[in-house]
C-alpha cells in the first residue's frame, strides 16, 4: 500500500481535521520555510496527536524535516520533539546519515533533489543517481525524491522529469529501501503517478493547501484518490 506522508504541519486543528484518515506520515519543517515550526511547536502537536488518539492503528508517524543540521541541532529539537523519523533535506553525506541513525536510532529519509528539465532526459536522470545514492543503501530507510529549487533545496511545489523514477525505485527495492516521491503533486496528478510509477509513497505538501494554509477537504481528496490506487 503506497504510504502518504501530509508534511508542514503547523496547528492541532489541522491534525484534529485529519483524524480518521489513513495519513501514514505527517511533517514538521524545522528548516527555513514559511511552514517552519519550533521544537516546542512541534512537541506540543506530537503531545495533540498522543493524547487525543490520533495515532491510532499506526498512522500518523512523524517526521522532522532538516537541512544540514548538525547532530547537536538534532539532539536538542528530538529532546522537545520526540520525532518517528529523521528527514535530511540538504548536502548531508553518507557518513553523517551513518552517523545520525548510530545516535539516535530513528529512521531515516534523505531527500534527493532532481532538476526541471525535459522529460526525455528523466531516465538518464534516474541511471546517473543509482550511482550517486550507492554509497547511502546502508544508513538510510528511504529516499525522497523532490524537485530541486535553488533556494529552498525542495519545496518548490513543482513537478520534476518522472521518467527518473524507475531506475532509483527499482535499484531501492533492491536493496530494501523505499522510494517517496514529493514535488508538485496534487489530486489531479497523483493517480496518473501511481499508475505509471508505483512509488512506495508520495508527500505533498502545497498541493493541499489553500492560501497558504492546510485544506482538510484538498487533504481528504488526495488521501482518497492514493489509497484506493
Amino acid at each position: 500500500m503506497t504510504t502518504v506522508k501530509i508534511c508542514g504541519i503547523k496547528s492541532a486543528d489541522t491534525l484534529r481535521g485529519m483524524a480518521g484518515l489513513p495519513v501514514d506520515h505527517i511533517g514538521f519543517v524545522f528548516a527555513k520555510s514559511k511552514r517552519q515550526v519550533t521544537p516546542a511547536e512541534a512537541g506540543e502537536l506530537i503531545r495533540v496527536l498522543r493524547e487525543e488518539g490520533l495515532q491510532a492503528d499506526g498512522l500518523f508517524h512523524t517526521a522532522g524535516v532538516f537541512v544540514n543540521p548538525g547532530l547537536d541541532e538534532l539532539e536538542r529539537v528530538l529532546e522537545e520533539a520526540p520525532l518517528d523519523i529523521i528527514q535530511l533535506h540538504g548536502q548531508e553525506p553518507p557518513e553523517f546519515c551513518a552517523e545520525v541513525k548510530a545516535r539516535f536510532g530513528k529512521e531515516l529519509f534523505k531527500a534527493v533533489p532532481i532538476p526541471e528539465g525535459e522529460s526525455a532526459v528523466g531516465a538518464e536522470q534516474g541511471e546517473e543517481l543509482t550511482s550517486r545514492l550507492e554509497p547511502y543503501a546502508g544508513c538510510v530507510d528511504a529516499f525522497l525524491l523532490d524537485t530541486y529549487d535553488p533556494v529552498t533545496g525542495g519545496g518548490s511545489g513543482r513537478t520534476f522529469p518522472w521518467e527518473a523514477i524507475p531506475a532509483v525505485r527499482d535499484w531501492a527495492r533492491s536493496r530494501g529501501l523505499r522510494l517517496i516521491i514529493a514535488g508538485g503533486l496534487h489530486a489531479d496528478n497523483v493517480e496518473e503517478l501511481l499508475r505509471r510509477y508505483a512509488p512506495d509513497g508520495v508527500d505533498i505538501s502545497s498541493g493541499v493547501e489553500t492560501e497558504g494554509v492546510k485544506d482538510i477537504g484538498k487533504i481528504e481528496t488526495f488521501v482518497g484518490r492514493v489509497k484506493p490506487a
